[in-house]
């Protein structure tokens, strides 16, 4: 815990120093304890350039990078111990394709110049998916069995399937939009703010109190559900509140950074080679690994890169062979 937090530490710095305009560590460091300690005295001598870059620009864009990354892979480890299915992602519910479908309608209603509309508009598409896909797999003739992973993931594939169609019928009825919406679901850091901060930094901390204080029960879901049951574990209570908390954080996600895949399916995996299944360790080093993770591709793509691209193609690019890797090796385990 205390490496990878001094490693995230040290990716933080090394990402405010670099981009189109080079600033060294040194102002970094001297920026920053200015700031924050002697904010009237201290900023005179500071270059002004620097300043705006690194409190306006960078560091709001790094901080919730970094958010995001650790709520993707929070959120992929509740979804792949509640599933029980090591394929199981912050989307497998079709959570991304609501929240892609809100904000391709507040984009279709030209309420994209403002800056609340769309990741608004996403939320609410995700939290409606989300209670879609409950509904549907809830079972009232069978209520122990109504949210069972098979029936879960069969309506969020079902519900998945629909809004896709739906977002391309919106493409195509977009015109000359379109290319905005396109660009918005391949997932950017571009232009973040430190009320997106807020957010993600809000959201993520409830959501890992939720997770540290069901860790102990998710371990024991693992057991199988019978097992879990005699050992005291309430299923129907600790599954409907984890499945929502998953949920919710991949939908804030999504509402603030557009759609960025598998960091929620791979960091779970990457973090149990060195903690093992147990949950309570598992947690916040996954936290740690997809912040990490995402904020190192994302220097990638804005500093490294001649021209930036969107941080989700990225992802899905290295990401995908993994992914294929995986599946292979649970198909003939």
């Amino acid at each position: 815990m205390v490496l990878f937090s001094l490693f995230l530490i040290l990716m933080i710095f090394l990402s405010l120093s670099m981009g189109y305009i080079r600033i060294p560590l040194t102002d970094i460091f001297h920026i920053l304890i200015t700031k924050v300690a002697v904010p009237v005295h201290g900023l005179q001598a500071i270059n002004e350039t620097h300043l705006a870059v690194i409190m306006d620009v960078r560091l709001p864009r790094i901080l919730s990078c970094a958010g995001v990354g650790a709520a993707l892979a929070l959120s992929g480890v509740l979804f792949q111990g509640i599933l029980l299915n090591p394929l199981a992602d912050p989307y497998t519910l079709g959570v991304s394709a609501g929240a892609a479908f809100g904000a391709s309608i507040a984009i279709l209603l030209n309420l994209g110049a403002n800056f609340v509309s769309v990741p608004l508009f996403a939320f609410a598409g995700a939290c409606l998916t989300l209670f879609m896909v409950i509904f549907l797999s809830y079972s009232a003739k069978n209520p122990m069995a109504g949210l069972s992973s098979n029936n879960l993931i069969l309506s969020g594939v079902i519900v998945a399937a629909i809004l896709s169609a739906g977002i391309s019928f919106l493409k195509f009825i977009a015109n000359e939009q379109v290319s905005v919406i396109i660009f918005w679901l391949m997932g950017s850091f571009a232009s973040k703010t430190w009320s997106n901060v807020s957010v993600i930094t809000a959201f993520l901390g409830i959501g890992f109190f939720i997770s540290m204080f069901f860790a102990r029960d998710l371990n024991l879901i693992s057991l199988g559900p019978k097992s879990a049951a005699s050992l005291g574990v309430d299923l129907k209570k600790v599954t409907f509140v984890l499945l929502l908390s998953g949920s919710l954080l991949a939908a804030v996600c999504v509402s603030i950074s557009g759609i960025i895949g598998f960091v929620g399916l791979l960091v779970p995996h990457m973090v149990r080679f060195i903690t093992g299944p147990d949950n309570r360790k598992l947690i916040p080093l996954s936290m740690l690994s997809g912040a990490v993770l995402l904020l190192f591709a994302d220097t990638i793509t804005r500093a490294v890169l001649p021209h930036e691209i969107p941080i989700g193609v990225l992802t899905a690019l290295t990401g995908g062979p993994v992914f294929c890797w995986i599946f292979k090796k649970n198909r003939f385990k």
